[in-house]
């Protein structure tokens, strides 16, 4: 049975950092791309950060120097660092992984940048 289990999220003042985790197991974790996506009230599910099986990144433009993404294989774990948050960060954070046509989603986590 496959798990994405996202933690980390909470509530942040502007300016502030956070670091979402997602441990993964059911999968063989070092041969999916993993990546981190977020869903505001009334807005679609955004791709935020992309870590390719290989290493390769890619980052939404919103994001880009604010947020990083990495993974630990032997932790079967990505993480997702954030910092600089603004209001506009604010939604539930989920957490993929997907491989050729398959792919897996986390529960998700809250993040909420408030002052």
């Amino acid at each position: 049975q496959v798990q994405l289990v996202e933690s980390g999220g909470g509530l942040v003042q502007p300016g502030g950092s956070l670091t979402l985790s997602c441990v993964a197991s059911g999968i063989t974790f070092s041969t999916y791309d993993m990546g981190w996506y977020r869903q505001a009230p009334g807005n679609e599910r955004e791709l935020v950060a992309t870590i390719f099986s290989e290493g390769g990144i890619a980052y939404a433009n919103s994001v880009k120097g604010r947020f990083t993404i990495s993974r630990d294989d032997a932790k079967t774990t990505v993480y997702l660092q954030m910092n600089s948050l603004k209001v506009e960060d604010t939604a539930v954070y989920y957490c993929t992984a997907f491989f050729n046509l398959r792919s897996y989603w986390g529960q998700g986590t809250q993040v909420t940048v408030s002052s």
